[in-house]
């Protein structure tokens, strides 16, 4: 009866493994994502590419958030991620540009969170710069320091390099996940959240294969 109940029991562990581990969503073109044609070039030959289009005031994208970044903590080191704003003009250049600016002044990951919240906790909309900067002084981002390099050479090129991406990803809406230049799909071609990133994971392990396969030849 012992082991009876013992290979119940082990017949029971197995079962709630393999429900508890989600199985791999079904990568189909056209469907579970879609290929850009022709790819577009990395900024870090050698490194799969993992780029998300985003927008500071998008509900999904900060949505988002919270599911993302244990996944980008994870990635290995062959693996580069990167955020681009996406601008559809208006508000959304005005939060493109700060997003560069602050990229360019090398403090975006430290008040990243905090300006997602402002605008999705405290329903600040940062229609200008100035209200950005007044914002971030308080949390040691340099006033006269953000408003000049806002509209530098060094930030408007970045954003004109980022319209200029957004237009050969073919990006329709955010927040929208682009592989190593050559695919793109968002959380409703994937399914979810969780079932995006998984989508992101199978395409990085296929370029890595990929690349190892070109590297023997």
């Amino acid at each position: 009866m012992r082991n009876l109940i013992l290979s119940a029991a082990l017949v029971a562990a197995s079962v709630f493994g393999m429900t508890a581990q989600a199985a791999d969503v079904p990568l189909e073109a056209g469907k579970t994502y879609t290929e850009i044609t022709p790819a577009v070039p990395v900024s870090e030959p050698g490194k799969i590419e993992v780029v998300e289009m985003f927008w500071y005031g998008c509900p999904h994208c900060y949505a988002f958030e919270p599911v993302i970044n244990p996944w980008v903590a994870k990635l290995p080191a062959d693996v580069n991620f990167k955020r681009i704003p996406a601008m559809f003009g208006g508000i959304w250049d005005v939060h493109g540009q700060m997003f560069e600016t602050l990229e360019v002044m090398g403090v975006e990951k430290q008040v990243h969170t905090a300006v997602f919240d402002a605008i999705h906790k405290q329903h600040k909309m940062f229609k200008t710069p100035e209200e950005l900067a007044d914002y971030l002084s308080d949390k040691g981002v340099d006033k006269a320091e953000f408003l000049a390099t806002y509209n530098s050479f060094a930030v408007t090129g970045k954003v004109a390099h980022d319209k200029q991406l957004a237009q050969k990803y073919g990006i329709q809406g955010v927040p929208t996940l682009i592989v190593n230049g050559k695919y793109r799909f968002d959380v409703g071609s994937a399914g979810g959240e969780e079932q995006a990133l998984n989508v992101a994971d199978q395409l990085i392990a296929k370029e890595r294969a990929a690349n190892k396969g070109g590297a023997a030849q």
